[in-house]
Parts: structure tokens; C-alpha cells; sequence
């Protein structure tokens, strides 16, 4: 009995993973800028990883695999929104500016952004790089 409710939780935290990770995806591709698509990616991603490795811990039990799964786990869930944040911020020196809901109402930061979205300077996804 004990091992079909631990088989159970294991493919329940397996799908649930699989779901959050596919869910993620789809934020990728519905979002409308970097930072929330960056957003969207890291926390589905950390999640949805999570709950795999979760429920691969569950089907291995208290093994050397486990103790394999769970350094992977805390370098996922330790490097996964590092990352993201030094992309965010990268972005954010380059130029990149977040796409507002009030795109006429300019930040205390920059308070030439109306101007730079009419101009079509760079600061804008989809702008050309700098050599």
C-alpha cells in the first residue's frame, strides 16, 4: 500500500512539473517583452524543475541517486533566478525598456522614454545591437 501512494506523489509531482514547465513555455511565447518573458521562464522553470526532481527523488528512494538529485535541485534553485536577474539588469543597462501598461507616462529613471518610443531610438526590443 505504502509503495502505490509513494509511486502516486511520484507521478503526480512528475506531471505537475511537466505541467509548470510547458505552462512556462507558453509564457514565452505570449508575453509581451523581455522582462516579463524572463520572469515567466525562471519561476515555471524553477517550479516545474523542482517538482521533477521531486518526483524522481520519490521513484529513487534513499539512494545515491537521490543525494545526485538533490545537488542538482539546489543548483537549480540557486542559479535559475541569478541568471535571470543578470539578464534582467544587463538588459536594463543596455537600454532595454519594459514594455508599461501607461506607455505615455514616463519612469523617474529615464524621463525620455516617450520620446525614444517615437524615435524608434534603441531601448526597444527588436532593436539592432551595438557592434
Amino acid at each position: 500500500m505504502s509503495s502505490l501512494l509513494l509511486d502516486i506523489l511520484s507521478w503526480f509531482c512528475l506531471l505537475a512539473g511537466g505541467l509548470f514547465c510547458v505552462i512556462g513555455a507558453l509564457g514565452l511565447l505570449r508575453m509581451p517583452d523581455f522582462y516579463t518573458r524572463a520572469h515567466a521562464a525562471s519561476v515555471t522553470d524553477t517550479l516545474g524543475a523542482g517538482l521533477i526532481l521531486l518526483g524522481l527523488m520519490l521513484q529513487a528512494g534513499l539512494t545515491l541517486i537521490t543525494v545526485k538529485l538533490v545537488m542538482v535541485g539546489l543548483l537549480l534553485f540557486f542559479t535559475s533566478p541569478v541568471a535571470v536577474h543578470a539578464l534582467a539588469k544587463a538588459a536594463m543597462k543596455r537600454g532595454l525598456l519594459p514594455l508599461l501598461a501607461d506607455a505615455g507616462r514616463t519612469s523617474p529613471r529615464a524621463p525620455n522614454d516617450a520620446a525614444r518610443r517615437q524615435q524608434g531610438l534603441p531601448g526597444q526590443e527588436g532593436a539592432p545591437s551595438k557592434p
